[in-house]
This record gives structure tokens, sequence and C-alpha cells, in this order.
């Protein structure tokens, strides 16, 4: 029986070892002289502290070949703004200055982008060991929309008391706001539509599926 099953165990593990290998190429190759190092090390401390967490956990809590694709994605993201700051990725600043933008709108996008990709990983950690059975269940998907609200408020409120604590210079990168006054509520709210569009998509993609289910 080992020997029959070992393939299909192969397989399991094959798509978060991918995810995982992809994701440390791309954050050692930008960990490589940053814009602001000072920065870097304040946005990589959520990296620091989840991948490995993520990684420790595999057995005890596997999502999904989509979550874990998902995550990796935005965790990508992320390492890319870490390394110029937000406010100065090239792609950002290509299409304020295309589009006559009064900001560079890379950090709008990325907080768009974990509310959209991170709602499923947050779904399925929500759902405990029925994380891979369907239907979708729609209070699940609201607690889930509500915990991606919570954890981008607690990131703003994380860089509101480094922004405080640390060097002011390196806290001023970190806040990112360009002198918008209401940068915060505006990364917030990127985060809330991501989610929803991603409760809405998670729902669709159930519902077509269930008369496959069934038959």
């Amino acid at each position: 029986m080992t020997p029959r099953r070992a393939p299909a165990a192969r397989h399991r593990n094959l798509v978060p070892a991918l995810c995982l290998a992809v994701f440390l190429v791309v954050w050692s190759a930008l960990a490589m002289a940053p814009r602001f190092r000072a920065d870097w090390l304040l946005e990589n401390l959520p990296t620091f502290l989840a991948v490995p967490f993520v990684v420790w956990s595999w057995r005890r809590c596997r999502f999904s070949d989509r979550a874990y694709a998902q995550g990796t994605l935005f965790a990508i993201l992320h390492t890319i703004g870490s390394h110029y700051t937000y406010s100065e990725v090239p792609l950002g600043a290509w299409l304020r200055d295309a589009f006559g933008l009064g900001r560079n709108h890379y950090d709008r996008f990325v907080h768009f982008a974990f509310g959209f990709l991170m709602l499923r990983p947050a779904y399925e950690l929500g759902c405990g060991r029925d994380r891979h059975r369907r239907p979708v269940r729609i209070g699940r998907l609201y607690c889930s929309v509500a915990g991606i609200v919570f954890w981008s408020a607690l990131y703003e409120i994380g860089e509101w008391l480094v922004a405080r604590i640390v060097d002011p210079a390196a806290g001023t990168a970190f806040l990112g706001t360009q002198g918008d006054p209401w940068d915060v509520q505006k990364d917030m709210a990127c985060a809330l539509v991501g989610a929803l569009l991603a409760a809405v998509f998670e729902a669709a993609i159930d519902r077509a599926a269930r008369p496959f289910q069934q038959s």
C-alpha cells in the first residue's frame, strides 16, 4: 500500500513546494540592494512571521493548491513593493506618468490584491477540517471578508505605530501616504472591495460546480 500512496503524496506536496521555491527565489533576488534598507526591513516583518508559520503548520493546516498559489502571488507583489518602497515602484510610476495620475497607485493595487487573493486562504483557515468541502457557506464568506478587513486595519495601525517609534525617515517611507490625508481609509477600502469581489467569485465558482458534483 505504501508504494501506491507515495506518488499521490508527492503530487499533493508539489504545488506548495513549488510555491515556496518560487517565492524564495523572488524574495532572495529582491532582498539584494533594496532602495531603502530600513523600509525593506519594516515591510518584511509580516513576511518573516507569516512564511515560517505557513511552512511549520503545513501538515496541520493544509490549504488548497489555489490558496497556496494566490497567497504566493500576493507575497510576491508585496516583496516587489518592499524592494522599491511602495511609492516608488517603477510600474506604478510609469502608469502615473502615462495616465497623468496624481500619485503612484501600486500600494492601492496591492491592498486590493490582498483582499482579492487572500480571501480564499482566509476562508479555508476559518473552515478548519472542512476547508476542502463544498458547498461554500455564505456565513463563512462573510466572516472571511470581515477577517480581511481586520487584518487590513491591523496592518494600518501597525504602520502608524512603527512610524512613531522607529526612525522618522524609515517611518515616512513605510507609511507611503504620498501626501494623501485619506490614505489609510482608501487602502482599507481597496482591501474591502477586493475581498467582496473575491467572495462573489468564490460563490459563483461553487454554484457552477454544483451540477458536476451532483452527477
